[in-house]
């Protein structure tokens, strides 16, 4: 292999990474975002391989990388195409199941070294579960380095097969809301007089309608907060499939919950809250719980997967599928200012502990030298 350096000194190669994404999954596509503006101002190459919308939604080339059009398919073509911009790569770094799967076809065998980042699990049922874990052994046993987003996700490499998996914690930019461009005092009415709930409280949950998320629970625990006074309305920002669903569950039983759809928004939103929710069944390195606890807004979420590793003692955690838990902790949590103020303080403590994007690019670049960088003759 030609040696590679970062920062390409003594005429040495500049190093060519291709970031490979599914381009369906928020929280991936922010974290490639950062990593490629990191790797570019560092000198090395990069190139994002990722269907068109994803750029447009979060701009690669405006941070500095080529941009390929590859289709959210495992077809020939999207293939195909993957393989040419692959072939002249130093490293190829996929992220998520779906993406990296494709990339192993891409890569036929070669010996570019290769790296998978997990963000999350994987979800099915049934026969489709079967294959999601004969594609999760193939993407681990092809990969040089697994890197896992949370304890959880580097075990369950470790037990499919990986030969070199490890913890890797990303980064999420701290959000900027308006808070820090106008007067919170100004802007919180605002928002809160748009989603209806002035003068009572306000509760966040944000995420896609799957099934995974927990809000057939959300909407048990809202039975329990219909006898207070004022009634504390939920707010859920998010589209998916069981939209319909929670849709007409919400107007049949007249329960105090408001699905928006998808928002671009959601730091604004989340910073008017009283409280945020996250219900799920299962969650890696949950985005809404570092927004919440950047934003000093208290947490109450599931004890599943990397959430009780993510918040510590930063937030409120309940078992998952557990409606009365739930409803309890938010009716004590609305009833009880100190805590709030309490929860406030050690979310703030617990996220000044999480990885700058600096420490995490530095972290993915000293894996990306290991792996390129040429080894000494014994």
């Amino acid at each position: 292999m030609t040696p590679v350096s970062s920062h390409a000194p003594h005429g040495q190669s500049q190093l060519r990474t291709v970031q490979v994404l599914g381009g369906g999954n928020a929280r991936s596509s922010a974290h490639v975002r950062s990593l490629t503006a990191g790797l570019v101002a560092r000198g090395v190459r990069v190139t994002v391989c990722a269907p068109v919308e994803a750029d447009h939604s979060y701009d690669f080339t405006g941070a500095g990388a080529d941009h390929v059009h590859v289709p959210r398919s495992s077809d020939p073509a999207a293939v195909a195409a993957l393989r040419a911009a692959c072939a002249d790569a130093d490293l190829v770094h996929a992220h998520g199941l779906h993406a990296s799967f494709r990339a192993v076809l891409a890569l036929g065998g070669r010996r570019t070294p290769f790296v998978v980042t997990w963000h999350d699990r994987a979800y099915a049922e049934g026969a489709r579960a079967h294959l999601l874990r004969l594609l999760e052994r193939r993407v681990v046993k092809a990969a040089s380095v697994v890197l896992g987003t949370t304890s959880d996700l580097v075990d369950r490499a470790r037990r499919t097969g990986a030969r070199d998996a490890r913890l890797a914690a990303v980064a999420i930019p701290a959000p900027r809301t308006c808070a820090e461009q106008d007067d919170p005092d100004r802007r919180k009415p605002k928002v809160r007089a748009e989603l209806g709930a002035t003068g009572r409280p306000l509760l966040m949950a944000v995420g896609s309608l799957d099934r995974h998320r927990g809000y057939d629970t959300l909407l048990d625990a809202t039975r329990a907060w219909c006898r207070l006074d004022p009634v504390p309305l939920v707010v859920i920002a998010g589209e998916g499939p069981l939209r319909g669903a929670l849709q007409r569950r919400i107007e049949s039983e007249g329960l105090p919950v408001r699905l928006i759809g998808r928002r671009d928004d959601v730091s604004e939103l989340l910073a008017a809250a009283d409280l945020a929710l996250l219900p799920s069944l299962w969650e890696s390195r949950s985005v809404l719980a570092q927004e919440a606890l950047h934003a000093r807004v208290p947490l109450v979420a599931t004890a599943v997967g990397g959430v009780p590793e993510l918040v510590g003692d930063g937030a409120e955690l309940v078992p998952s599928a557990d409606a009365k838990a739930l409803a309890d902790a938010v009716v004590r949590l609305l009833g009880n200012p100190e805590r709030r103020e309490l929860l406030r303080e050690k979310g703030a403590r617990q996220a000044a502990t999480w990885p700058t994007e600096d420490e995490t690019v530095a972290q993915v670049l000293s894996v990306y030298d290991e792996l390129t960088q040429p080894r000494p003759l014994a």
